[in-house]
């Protein structure tokens, strides 16, 4: 538990800080007034790593650019009409980049939620209108005083999330803000209070008016957090998911009482924090893989439209992974996400399942050769993919799971030093085919390196003189078919 003093502490080494204070020293020189805002103030309090040096001024964007010059290398418009100049600002050895942003007192259109921007002339009127109370806070430098009208310090330490204003107003002038509550649900930790989680179930409906790409980009936010689960439950919860990604939702399926089978929802939540934790074991220090953590969630969602209740008790999913990946295309399309992350998302849920053939029965090299080259450049993610889809509660199922992943690796590592297995192709390209078999560019080359291909995957290195043998025998019965 975070203690006041501590918290106080923190926020005085923060404003000690050289480049805070040398920006807050050009603005209190030209007579102005400036205070570090919302999430480096929270995050110093709470002991997180502060990233982001966000302050805000009475000074309009035209005096913020002339002050900030002084003491910065480069400046831009980050939106000059909504009156936030950025710049670079060196002080003390450290370099860091800041945003400086005029007072608002925005109002919002009651159509579009779309705001209406208007500057402010108080930093009270500013901190209103923030989203939530621990985000509302400010601290005035270089005098160093904590502005907290709408009691974020407490919440603070209760760790939990209220609006500065009624949740009803706060929400209805930006529904995103209902999708923020459930992610910093997830990245502090700290639970919304009963008044904002019921009016997030109540205007659930609203969000209906925010831009696919609003959504998107809380959702990955969201995702990207160390611990996602408690912000995804409380999405699914408030009923905000059956809205945004409602395939989430669906995989509550009801149990029949004479078919028993786990819950879905939960094991992919379980799937997905499985992946986070090898994630970090495997790759430790790497940023957050979205893409993963996106198929993780959503490996299963092709479940619902493929169940079938089986004689004698059985539940079965047939060819969920195949469903799965189109849904999960369709509406990752539908949120915007780009078009490298939609298509290695349904690609790893398509091959999902590949791996639990191999516990049937030892593959052959061809197999593991196949395996490889179906996954590619995802090979790695499918690894951590398939390794958390195991959440069976018998340790005995688990841990034979997990051996046999293990020889599947053992083998691709053998077979990579072998074979140069990523780079997997014919030993005669397309002009060795044609100059060997004397035709022209056309189907009859693309059939014969599709021909090779295989043959390459079935066998490994082979060598020139054995392939253009091969392919000439190749050809020469299908020339007297």
């Amino acid at each position: 538990m975070v203690s006041m003093a501590e918290s106080l502490e923190r926020l005085s080494a923060l404003a000690a800080s050289p480049v805070v204070s040398r920006v807050a020293t050009a603005f209190a020189n030209a007579g102005f007034e400036l205070a570090l805002v919302g999430g480096p103030v929270r995050d110093a309090m709470l002991g997180r790593e502060v990233t982001d040096l966000d302050f805000t001024t009475n000074a309009l964007p035209d005096q913020i650019l002339a002050v900030i010059k002084s003491v910065s290398d480069a400046q831009w418009d980050i939106g000059r009409e909504f009156g936030t100049i950025g710049a670079r600002v060196t002080a003390g050895g450290l370099t860091e980049t800041v945003e400086v942003t005029t007072y608002r007192a925005d109002a919002y259109d009651g159509v579009t939620r779309k705001p209406v921007v208007a500057f402010g002339d108080n930093l009270e009127d500013d901190l209103r209108r923030r989203d939530f109370t621990v985000n509302a806070m400010a601290l005035r430098v270089p005098e160093i005083v904590l502005v907290d009208p709408y009691g974020g310090v407490e919440d603070l330490l209760r760790r939990t999330l209220r609006t500065p204003s009624a949740p009803e107003v706060s929400f209805g002038d930006d529904p995103l803000r209902m999708l923020r509550a459930a992610r910093f649900t997830s990245q502090l930790g700290f639970v919304v209070d009963d008044a904002t989680a019921q009016a997030m179930s109540d205007m659930a409906d609203s969000i209906a008016i925010v831009s696919a790409e609003r959504v998107q980009v809380e959702l990955s936010k969201l995702l990207l957090t160390d611990e996602p689960r408690g912000g995804i439950e409380l999405l699914v919860d408030s009923g905000l998911a059956a809205l945004v990604i409602p395939e989430i939702p669906a995989l509550r399926l009801e149990i029949d009482e004479h078919h028993h089978h786990k819950d879905v929802y939960q094991h992919s939540l379980t799937v997905l924090e499985q992946a986070i934790g090898y994630e970090k074991s495997r790759h430790p220090g790497e940023a957050p893989d979205l893409t993963l953590r996106l198929a993780a969630i959503l490996h299963d969602i092709g479940k619902p439209a493929t169940r079938r209740l089986e004689p004698g008790g059985a539940v079965s999913f047939y060819h969920h992974d195949m469903v799965g990946s189109k849904l999960a295309k369709k509406r990752l399309t539908a949120l915007r996400y780009d078009n490298d992350t939609v298509k290695d998302v349904a690609r790893l849920i398509e091959l999902h399942l590949r791996f639990f053939g191999y516990t049937d029965g030892a593959w052959t090299d061809s197999a593991v050769r196949r395996y490889v080259r179906d996954a590619g450049h995802l090979l790695e993610r499918l690894h951590i993919l398939t390794r958390a889809d195991v959440t069976t509660r018998n340790r005995r199922k688990a841990d034979r799971l997990g051996f046999a992943y293990d020889d599947l690796e053992a083998r691709i590592a053998e077979l990579r030093e072998r074979e140069e297995l990523e780079a997997v192709r014919p030993e005669l390209d397309g002009n060795a085919i044609q100059r060997i078999l004397g035709i022209s560019p056309g189907r009859d080359v693309g059939e014969a390196y599709k021909w090779l291909l295989e043959l390459r995957l079935d066998e490994g290195p082979i060598g020139e003189d054995e392939a253009e043998r091969r392919l000439l025998a190749w050809w020469a019965e299908r020339q007297s078919a």
